[in-house]
């Protein structure tokens, strides 16, 4: 039945509903991720296993000692279906799926032993009963946070900022005394190898198998869910922004005969994109969305090209960053859906 999925065409995977998605983790480069982490576990000591299951994205409830991992990464077909989809696949390449292995179990530790209760980790991360936000304003030159996943996700909340600390500490090769030597980010890497030298060896005591959302239980289409996944990452774009496009294009008579800058943007739409992605961690559909409304503006305000092409791709990469980075002090949302 797994083959099948291969056989279909995007529009035929879109009208399947999750549910009816012939999946599973056994057999697939996830359960030897998996079975990755639990080794990096058993290496700390540590007497805990997160259960895993899959659904529509990565998350991790309250409550649960365990996580949900998104359903592309279990079949290569649904995989690519994701990146035309989203233009990105979090979690493809092994490291980075490492990564979110790792921030997940974070989560997934902190209910087991119900850390967050005790009051030298609030002292240490904050209040975890403080209200998630629906945008959070990330201080990319702060040295009070580590770096573990995009967009200076340890900023988001006081529970991300645990998660985060604790994939970092969880890395194997223990380079976190060189790399954050001097930083505030240290002391909290410092609590968290004390307390979970202190979990060593001790069972969990919470230790809830429940499955939320699992993928049996979810009814809407593979359409739909891209629908709305879309939409949470779209960005709209500011009046004010437009002027932008006048440093780097022009609309005077002279310069008609010159490319026109809509259609060089479309060319290197890609090749810009996937730059400022990386350099921001914001997501690639959100870039592309704004390069996408960049190049509909250029062409209804019939601007053309002033420089050569190459000084024109540099400036291009370097407004875009300025306004993608104005986008995020103003509120990017990387806040799990």
């Amino acid at each position: 039945m797994r083959t099948v999925l291969e056989r279909l065409t995007d529009r035929q995977l879109l009208d399947l509903h999750l549910c009816d998605l012939p999946l599973r983790i056994r057999g697939t480069p996830l359960e030897q991720r998996i079975k990755k982490l639990y080794r990096e576990l058993d290496a700390r000591a540590l007497d805990f296993r997160p259960h895993v299951w899959l659904s529509e994205e990565w998350f991790t409830p309250d409550g649960v000692a365990g996580f949900a991992i998104p359903f592309y990464l279990a079949h290569p077909r649904l995989i690519k279906l994701e990146r035309s989809q989203m233009l990105e696949v979090e979690g493809a390449g092994e490291s980075e799926c490492m990564r979110i292995l790792r921030h997940e179990a974070g989560h997934a530790i902190d209910n087991a032993y119900r850390l967050h209760s005790r009051r030298v980790w609030t002292d240490t991360f904050g209040s975890y009963r403080v209200p998630y936000p629906e945008f959070y304003q990330p201080q990319p030159g702060s040295r009070d946070y580590v770096f573990n996943l995009d967009a200076w996700y340890a900023q988001a909340h006081p529970a991300e900022d645990f998660a985060e600390t604790f994939a970092v500490w969880l890395k194997p090769g223990g380079r976190w005394r060189r790399q954050y030597e001097g930083w505030g980010a240290m002391r909290k890497l410092e609590y968290i190898d004390h307390l979970m030298g202190e979990l060593s060896g001790k069972s969990p005591s919470l230790n809830s198998r429940r499955e939320v959302d699992s993928l049996p239980a979810l009814t809407k289409t593979l359409r739909e869910h891209y629908q709305k996944k879309r939409a949470y990452y779209t960005i709209h774009w500011p009046a004010s922004h437009e002027r932008n496009l006048y440093r780097i294009f022009s609309a005077e008579p002279r310069h008609r005969s010159f490319p026109s800058a809509a259609q060089f943007l479309r060319q290197i739409r890609r090749d810009i994109c996937d730059i400022v992605a990386r350099g921001t961690g914001v997501h690639h559909y959100t870039i592309n969305h704004i390069v996408r409304h960049i190049i509909v503006r250029c062409r209804e305000l019939n601007l053309h090209l002033a420089l050569s092409e190459e000084e024109t791709r540099q400036l291009s990469i370097v407004t875009l960053t300025m306004q993608v980075m104005q986008v995020m002090r103003a509120g990017y949302h990387r806040i799990p859906l």
